[in-house]
């Protein structure tokens, strides 16, 4: 068994989705906006930071999100690729902070800061359940 990479500062993970319909602003209520939506591009700064860490978490373990602080610098049409980037710029005991940078073919759209906690996935989810009465 392969031991995981450290958690160190410089980690780098990166996503891309192509823009269509089903993520554009108009899709979530602003009519005429076909062009790629913020909460999709705080989504994809989410997974940059996921990807980014994603080999350093021991077996059972996970990270939530816990702020975001995002500009969406520019508008990104449909048709196009939107990559997002995270890097790991602070880790302090379970909190970890990702600069986040998003781009597309022709610009840089969107910039910030994203913290992340690492969380025991079984515990983190009996406590979501016992809030939810669900009992699983």
């Amino acid at each position: 068994m392969a031991l995981a990479q450290a958690l160190t500062v410089g980690l780098r993970g990166e996503v891309t989705i192509k823009v269509t319909p089903d993520n554009t602003a108009e899709r979530f209520g602003n009519a005429g906006a076909a062009v790629f939506a913020t909460p999709m591009l705080v989504a994809l700064m989410e997974q940059a930071a996921i990807a980014a860490v994603a080999g350093c978490l021991a077996p059972g373990e996970g990270t939530v999100g816990t702020r975001v602080d995002v500009q969406h610098l520019a508008a990104t049409p449909v048709g196009m690729t939107v990559r997002a980037t995270a890097e790991l710029v602070e880790v302090a005991g379970k909190r970890l902070v990702f600069a986040v940078s998003a781009y597309d073919d022709r610009e840089k759209v969107g910039e910030g800061w994203h913290e992340r906690y690492i969380i025991k996935t079984a515990s983190f989810l009996e406590k979501v359940a016992a809030k939810a009465g669900s009992g699983i």
